[in-house]
């Protein structure tokens, strides 16, 4: 990428696909919450759907994430950039993998660590990310962690979570575009 760049993965030039999206909602861990990833006309994505704080004490979450066929190498960036064309005022998290484990034999996944950023809008914004602000984490709990590997992005996701009942019910989070941004545009 040169000085002052962008570049998109999703939304703009990358138009958005149901193919590379699928669901990881609390349903895995037996709770009740869930979401869905919806192509509006104008090449945004609609992330929206129930929070559920009463099947799992409090502990409910949804998203959506990147199907394991997708990679990016992001070396060449400073970051990335969301841009929320509207919101319901929500915390929302960014996650970045870059590992993935096998499935288990009952199907779910092993957990490795994820690279995380929150926000909250209440209105159209970009929210910046640079690599500096993700946190490392694994299973929800921030923990010391090699550096993210920059060369071998293999997840990206969109999640909502209940904060043990600080959030709950209908979410909303209209996305124009995920954006690999160098410099300082």
């Amino acid at each position: 990428m040169a000085p002052s760049s962008q570049r998109f993965l999703f939304g703009g030039d990358q138009p958005w696909s149901h193919t590379n999206w699928t669901s990881s909602d609390d349903r895995v861990r037996g709770g009740s919450s869930y979401s869905g990833l919806n192509i509006l006309p104008n090449n945004t994505v609609r992330f929206n759907g129930n929070l559920d704080i009463t099947t799992l004490g409090g502990a409910g979450f949804a998203s959506q994430r990147t199907t394991d066929d997708l990679s990016w190498d992001l070396s060449d960036a400073d970051g990335l950039e969301l841009d929320i064309a509207s919101s319901d005022g929500k915390v929302y998290t960014l996650v970045l993998k870059d590992r993935l484990l096998p499935k288990q034999p009952d199907g779910r996944e092993q957990s490795t660590v994820s690279w995380e950023y929150e926000f909250r809008t209440a209105e159209r914004a970009i929210v910046r990310v640079r690599w500096g602000h993700l946190r490392a984490t694994y299973r929800g709990r921030e923990i010391d962690a090699e550096p993210l590997d920059l060369r071998n992005v293999k997840r990206i996701s969109i999640m909502v979570r209940s904060f043990f009942g600080r959030q709950e019910g209908g979410f909303s989070l209209d996305i124009v575009s995920i954006v690999a941004f160098r410099g300082d545009r």
